[in-house]
């Protein structure tokens, strides 16, 4: 997830690291495909932040949201919560 191309010959870093403060922006799920997904962000942040709001959803909600990350990546509500759960995942503070 950090393994962002880098600008040199487009290869991936690897860094190693979670990009926990990459640009995320959470989607309702129904209208995450297709080239204009980004404009219908319900709520921008950090990619801890939609991680974290996701989370805090009521558990039969959850599933109809997924977060779109910086590099054209998209996470599950499932997805999420996995990362929501790491020793390295950063406090709220």
């Amino acid at each position: 997830m950090a393994d962002h191309p880098s600008t040199f010959e487009g290869t991936p870093l690897k860094t190693g690291e979670e990009a926990w403060q990459d640009r995320a922006a959470l989607v309702a799920k129904e209208s995450s495909d297709g080239l204009l997904s980004g404009a219908n962000a319900l709520r921008r942040g950090t990619f801890a932040e939609m991680i974290r709001h996701i989370a805090m959803l009521p558990e039969g909600e959850r599933d109809q949201y997924v977060i779109e990350k910086k590099g054209d990546r998209e996470y599950s509500a499932a997805e999420a919560l996995e990362l929501a759960s790491r020793d390295d995942f950063p406090s709220n503070g």
